[in-house]
């Protein structure tokens, strides 16, 4: 067996200190090592102890966390975990973290709840085992190209995506013009996120990016996502496609499930679909991509080396579903290409 993840818990209440400290101590696969309640002492306990992994409040006295992940980032890079309150300003920075580099983020526990903080042992497992190379700094953004230059076809794109995506999407839709095909993702999050996350994503991309509601018809230049937590994203087609949010149990352990969403897509739109797994932990997409796939729509996922956690997109070529492995920065370019309208008439 490998060592244990060794874990710095930073926070400036005892009492949460005490509880994530008790919840990653009942994993035998986690060390706790430290803990800090403020990023002063947090920067002393980082040099003293050298951790895997850190998990980081965003609200703390003296520096505040994402000022501290911003310093981690550039002067010790390593994965950080983001815990963070359950409320649209908690939800606003923690999306700003994990776009400055954090590898996930999990909320603090309601008063009551049964398992507070989740698999929070698990993403500090994934965490401490990540090739990712933190010193690597961001590319460049290429601007999308113009509403002229690009003739949308008749595809769907359907993307699914986990740890690492926030960054991962953005990278990816940052390269869609403002006509792009109507698109659908699921992204795990919790429930009061995604609607921060789909409000931050359309302030920085050219396509109207929005939450989905149930009967929402999917149109050029929109891109819909995937409400956390209650109900899980379908595509569905009376008289024109568009979302259905349905009632249904978690699958792969995930509501939103991706292979949910892809199972759908395969259904409704066979060929006329493109489907992308981006980073992510588990398994979740492999087997809706690759009935995708099977329907005849063309097919990409993230390589290894640009995902924080090669996961999900690893399960999906391994089972055959990947028509193409891709570095992040090409797939945006490649969707366009995939769905592009053909110079004789559409797709």
């Amino acid at each position: 067996m490998s060592a244990p993840a060794r874990v710095l818990v930073v926070d400036d209440s005892p009492t949460m200190r005490g509880l994530i400290t008790a919840v990653l101590s009942s994993d035998p696969e986690v060390n706790v090592i430290g803990q800090a309640g403020d990023a002063l002492e947090a920067r002393e306990a980082i040099k003293r102890l050298n951790p895997d992994v850190v998990t980081l409040d965003i609200e703390m006295p003296n520096m505040n966390g994402l000022d501290f992940l911003e310093k981690i980032m550039t002067l010790r890079p390593m994965p950080v975990i983001m815990v963070s309150t359950m409320t649209h300003r908690g939800a606003e920075a923690t999306l700003a973290a994990l776009e400055i580099g954090a590898f996930d983020c999990v909320g603090k526990p309601a008063p009551g709840e049964l398992r507070p903080f989740g698999d929070l042992a698990e993403k500090v497992k994934a965490a401490a085992r990540t090739q990712r190379q933190y010193t690597q700094p961001a590319a460049a953004v290429a601007p999308p190209p113009s509403v002229a230059d690009f003739r949308v076809g008749r595809k769907i794109v359907a993307i699914g995506s986990s740890t690492g995506g926030v960054e991962a999407l953005i990278a990816v839709l940052q390269k869609f013009p403002a006509n792009c095909p109507p698109t659908v993702i699921t992204q795990h999050m919790p429930p009061t996120f995604t609607k921060s996350f789909a409000e931050r994503l359309n302030r920085l991309c050219a396509p109207v990016v929005q939450e989905a509601t149930d009967g929402a018809r999917l149109e050029i230049g929109k891109i819909y996502l995937a409400p956390g937590g209650e109900r899980h994203l379908q595509v569905s087609s009376v008289s024109a496609p568009c979302c259905r949010l349905i009632d249904r149990a978690p699958v792969n352990g995930h509501r939103p499930s991706v292979d949910v969403l892809f199972d759908s897509v395969a259904e409704l739109a066979g060929r006329n679909a493109v489907g992308v797994i981006l980073t992510g932990m588990g398994r979740d997409g492999a087997a809706g991509l690759l009935k995708m796939r099977h329907a005849g729509a063309r097919t990409l996922g993230q390589n290894e080396k640009t995902c924080v956690v090669y996961g999900m997109p690893r399960v999906a070529h391994e089972l055959g579903a990947v028509e193409q492995q891709l570095p992040l920065s090409a797939i945006g370019e490649e969707i366009l290409k995939m769905t592009a309208a053909r110079k004789e008439g559409t797709e």
